[in-house]
């Protein structure tokens, strides 16, 4: 039901935007920080001081539980955990994931998580690891929506996850992300994406979740699950994701591990702490290492909370001013597998530019990738509509003689061809001038030139270039239009 959902910015496929639910309005996106009852680093009441909002635990684990079972269903969920927001419960499919069976059916688990007033519930899916045959993964959706279909049955008021599985089959996501979003859910967790992760294979990870989208509605609250590092943040709120979860900000401690942005660092490697979040700014590296073992570990685990919740506030901020995909590219450039996911993501350009605003506050180059942007894509469709007859000069210079050409156009890297009538809009007004011209930057121009001659026969072009426009590319325009180099 995704009246439940309220988009309030947009940038790229991400957005900001209001999740409602039984216990209180959470703003997205935002991270779960998972809660195991038997193991609280933290205390759950106290996971509002680093920005958490909302928290997710597992009801299978309370659900087999002798301490906590009939506490849960005496006293509630809420109550149990100390925790008055929201909370979501996973239904054991981990634990399917990892033994390959539990003790539990769909509509026992269920109905568990209603009688314990869980706020949004997830059915018993099957958590289809990547790679396996194409059969098994069939065979395992057919099952999770089978469950899926009678789960409202049981739900009774409380709110539903429909999880979206497939494993790496992008045909099998999309279809499954159409069959779940026609069922009504009020949210669309991305199932078993964790084995990516860990393998950092983020252009898979990409495939998974853009394809998901694909058979979603564009309204449709998208949780990825177990994705909680602040390193693939960006990527995946620009991919669209809404929500997620992850137990890294206590698994990382307890192994003495910092998350930062840029990546993990074991903190007996470290020299210097690169934050200043209460934790940071309170103690030296030297300092935690000679603390016990125990209050090092919370400590670390405060830190990795405070730099998740920090990375979350600058992407939200950085959705409403429009610049989303310059925080993604400076994110994904910090690890080659991240920079793969980024390139992945280009390939999706066309699908993402539906989405992505027509205006913002400014386009900035940072890499070959750049030239792949929505905003490039969009720009050069648009093109297509001008009527262009006659003799037409595009060149790279603005000293030029324009006598005699009957339309003249300008060159600006990455986007092309553009008329002078367009030179103060969005992009073309609002990017940077490249002071040293890439190969990469110059080439991907130069390409959108040519497109732009070939789709525009009816015109007579001359195209007419400065030196350090030289390329390969040039012999091409050649062969449609005449070249001047100008000197």
């Amino acid at each position: 039901m995704t009246d439940v959902f309220e988009i309030t910015n947009k940038d790229l496929l991400g957005r900001t935007g209001r999740l409602y639910t039984p216990h209180g309005v959470v703003e997205t996106p935002t991270v779960m920080p998972v809660i195991n009852p038997n193991l609280r680093l933290i205390e759950p009441k106290e996971l509002k001081r680093y920005g958490a909002q909302m928290l997710i635990t597992n009801s299978y684990i309370i659900f087999k539980s002798e301490r906590w079972h009939d506490k849960a269903l005496k006293d509630g969920l809420h109550a149990m955990l100390d925790f008055d927001g929201p909370i979501m419960t996973d239904s054991g499919a981990f634990q399917l994931s990892v033994y390959g069976s539990v003790e539990v059916t769909n509509e026992s688990i269920i109905s568990f998580e209603r009688d314990i007033g869980t706020d949004i519930g997830v059915p018993l899916d099957i958590p289809t690891p990547p790679d396996v045959p194409f059969g098994r993964a069939r065979d395992e959706l057919d099952i999770t929506l089978e469950r899926l279909a009678v789960a409202r049955e049981y739900s009774g008021k409380m709110m539903l996850a429909g999880p979206v599985q497939g494993s790496t089959y992008p045909d099998l996501r999309e279809e499954a992300g159409r069959r779940v979003y026609a069922m009504d859910f009020d949210i669309y967790p991305l199932g078993a994406v964790v084995p990516l992760m860990e393998a950092y294979r983020y252009r898979d990870l990409v495939d998974v979740v853009i394809r998901s989208k694909m058979g979603l509605g564009p309204a449709a609250p998208v949780h990825l699950f177990g994705a909680g590092h602040p390193m693939m943040l960006a990527l995946a709120v620009a991919l669209g994701c809404d929500l997620f979860d992850s137990a890294a900000y206590a698994l990382y401690a307890k192994d003495g591990r910092y998350m930062t942005v840029d990546g993990t660092y074991h903190l007996s490697q470290l020299q210097h702490l690169p934050c200043s979040c209460p934790v940071c700014s309170g103690y030296s590296v030297k300092e935690l290492m000679e603390l016990d073992e125990k209050t090092r570990t919370g400590l670390l685990a405060e830190h990795n909370l405070y730099a998740t919740f920090a990375e979350l506030r600058l992407i939200r901020q950085s959705i409403a001013d429009g610049d989303l995909m310059e925080l993604v590219e400076r994110r994904c450039r910090s690890h080659p597998k991240m920079l793969s996911g980024l390139k992945r993501m280009m390939d999706y350009s066309p699908y993402i530019e539906k989405s992505d605003p027509a205006t913002k506050s400014t386009f900035f180059y940072l890499g070959p990738e750049s030239c792949r942007r929505p905003e490039v894509y969009r720009h050069n469709e648009l093109l297509n509509n001008l009527q262009v007859k006659g003799k037409a000069l595009i060149t790279t210079s603005r000293s030029i003689d324009r006598s005699g050409y009957d339309n003249v156009f300008y060159v600006k890297v990455p986007f092309g061809v553009y008329p002078d009538a367009l030179g103060e809009t969005y992009p073309i007004g609002q990017s940077e001038n490249i002071d040293e011209l890439e190969c990469e930057a110059r080439d991907a121009t130069l390409e959108n030139v040519l497109g732009f001659i070939i789709g525009h026969s009816e015109a007579e072009f001359t195209f007419a270039f400065t030196p350090s426009w030289e390329s390969p590319v040039i012999a091409r325009i050649g062969e449609v239009a005449r070249v001047a180099r100008l000197e």
